[in-house]
């Protein structure tokens, strides 16, 4: 009689809730950069935008960058995961990009499949 339980339980700890929505502005762990995120295509996807630069990271080399893709049309792959193109500061990667929680993004970008740098997006609110 246990087998059944143990069963369902294992299956609803591999059943992963959506969480709320990614929508909204989010700001990467140096906290020199914000993003706007937001689903995009067929709703599923997502899209991402540098919005702001600072503390040090608003110069000359980096501005050409403000308001472009980050994240460009990441599909869907299953709830709170997405994957496809990054652009970080132009630098084009594949990646994948996954709301642990409410408030925290981590962005996995791999270029060539050899050389990968993981980065932590946290819910900005003013």
């Amino acid at each position: 009689m246990q087998k059944p339980v143990l069963v369902l339980g294992a299956l609803a700890m591999l059943a992963q809730p959506a969480l709320a929505s990614p929508e909204g502005t989010w700001e990467i762990e140096m906290r020199d950069s914000r993003y706007s995120v937001e689903l995009c295509g067929d709703g599923t996807q997502l899209c991402g935008t540098l919005i702001w630069l600072g503390n040090g990271a608003d110069n000359a080399e980096n501005l050409p960058y403000l308001n472009t893709l980050l994240i460009d049309h990441a599909r869907q792959t299953r709830p709170n995961q997405w994957k496809g193109d990054l652009s970080i500061y132009g630098q084009k990667a594949g990646g994948t990009i996954t709301q642990v929680g409410e408030n925290e993004i981590v962005l996995k970008g791999c270029v060539a499949f050899v050389i990968c740098k993981t980065y932590r997006m946290y819910r900005y609110e003013e």
